[in-house]
């Protein structure tokens, strides 16, 4: 007796299917396509998504069909040297000295202690993501001069995030930091210091 195609169980979702949704989400928000609303809930959909099936609704009117004008086409796989995933639980993380900068870094952390250094980090492209997915504990992201850092797309929930007063002055923006995601019953700590020598 063959087993019935349709009772076959769904396809698990990879990280990486889940990050490829979020910017595509992030796209479509940031062309208008989406209000900050519907981005909220598709986000919050798509970071607890465990199947293909569950990701699929959240951008079918989004991406191209055969026929369709201007309709989104799916992002390609992020190469390793785009996209940086850090995970960790109940640990610690630091990055610092002379590390190469993705486009984008996705940070899945549950209390733990993480040191996201920049000030001498090699930087690949004038605007870095950090998505953050963070369930307790501190991040610490220490900028260097001219470094701009924008918040506003990050949902924190329970949490305390401090920015301290730009150090840079006048000094012209050499990367934009955007923080996206969500952190709950976290800490954020953002400051700025010159780069050592």
């Amino acid at each position: 007796m063959t087993a019935d195609p349709h009772s076959s169980p769904a396809l698990r979702a990879s990280d990486a299917d889940r990050d490829r949704v979020i910017e595509l989400l992030h796209t479509a928000v940031a062309d208008g396509r989406l209000d900050p609303v519907e981005f909220d809930e598709r986000l919050g959909m798509a970071l607890t998504a465990r199947t293909h099936d569950a990701l699929t609704p959240l951008i079918t009117d989004l991406v191209a069909t055969p026929g369709s004008h201007g309709a989104l086409t799916p992002p390609p796989a992020d190469p390793a040297a785009e996209l940086l995933t850090i995970k960790e639980r109940h640990g610690s993380v630091r990055r610092d000295g002379r590390w190469t900068l993705p486009h984008r870094l996705v940070l899945r952390t549950a209390w733990s202690e993480v040191v996201l250094d920049l000030t001498s980090a090699v930087r690949s492209a004038p605007e870095l993501v950090i998505e953050l997915r963070v369930s307790g504990g501190t991040v610490e992201l220490v900028l260097a001069p001219g470094m701009v850092v924008d918040a506003n797309e990050l949902s924190a929930r329970h949490s305390q995030v401090a920015i301290s007063r730009n150090a840079g002055g006048n000094t012209p923006e050499t990367l934009h930091v955007r923080l996206v995601g969500r952190m709950r019953h976290g800490r954020l700590d953002i400051r700025w210091q010159a780069p050592r020598p």
